[in-house]
C-alpha cells in the first residue's frame, strides 16, 4: 500500500514538475503558409517573412495564408478555405529580418522608432492575391483592399494553426 502510494504521489510530482517547465518555455505564435508548387498548406513560425522555403525544396514558393472557416468553426478543417495569400518585396522581406536578427542579437537594444511615414510606404511592399490569381497587388491598391475584405460574412472566422 505504501509502494502504491508513492508511485502515486511521484507521478502526480513529475506531473507537476512537467507542466511548471512546459508553462516557462515561450510558445512561438504560428501562422498558415502555403506551398505554391506542392500545393499545401502547413503551419510554421509566423515571424518568418514571405516568401519562405517550401516544403519540398529549396525554392522561396511558400507565402502566409489567411485561412478562415466559412462556418465559423475554426477546428471544422472542411469548412476552411484560404482567402488570400501575402508576400513581401525582397527589400522589406531583408529589412525586416535584419531587424529580426538583431532583436536576437541583443534583446535589450531599443529599436528604431516606426513611424507612420514608413508604415504607410511598407504598404507599398506587402503584397497579396487570391490562390486562384496569377498577379499580386500592393496592399495600398483598390484590387488589394477588395480582397482582404471579400471573404468577410457573418459566418467567417479566421483559423490559425
Amino acid at each position: 500500500m505504501k509502494l502504491l502510494l508513492a508511485v502515486v504521489l511521484l507521478a502526480v510530482g513529475l506531473a507537476l514538475v512537467w507542466r511548471f517547465i512546459r508553462e516557462q518555455i515561450p510558445i512561438e505564435e504560428m501562422a498558415y503558409y502555403y506551398d505554391v508548387s506542392e500545393q499545401k498548406l502547413f503551419a510554421a513560425p509566423r515571424r518568418l517573412v514571405p516568401p519562405i522555403r517550401g516544403l519540398n525544396d529549396g525554392a522561396e514558393d511558400a507565402f502566409r495564408a489567411m485561412v478562415f472557416s466559412t462556418t465559423g468553426k475554426p477546428k471544422d478543417k472542411a469548412s476552411r478555405r484560404i482567402a488570400y495569400l501575402e508576400k513581401f518585396s525582397p527589400e522589406l522581406k531583408q529589412q525586416i529580418e535584419a531587424i529580426q536578427k538583431a532583436e536576437e542579437e541583443n534583446p535589450a537594444a531599443p529599436l528604431p522608432p516606426k513611424d507612420k511615414a514608413d508604415r504607410v510606404a511598407a504598404r507599398a511592399h506587402r503584397f497579396v492575391r487570391r490562390l486562384t490569381d496569377s498577379e499580386w497587388y500592393p496592399l495600398d491598391s483598390p484590387q488589394a483592399e477588395k480582397i482582404l475584405i471579400e471573404w468577410q460574412t457573418a459566418e467567417s472566422v479566421v483559423c490559425v494553426p
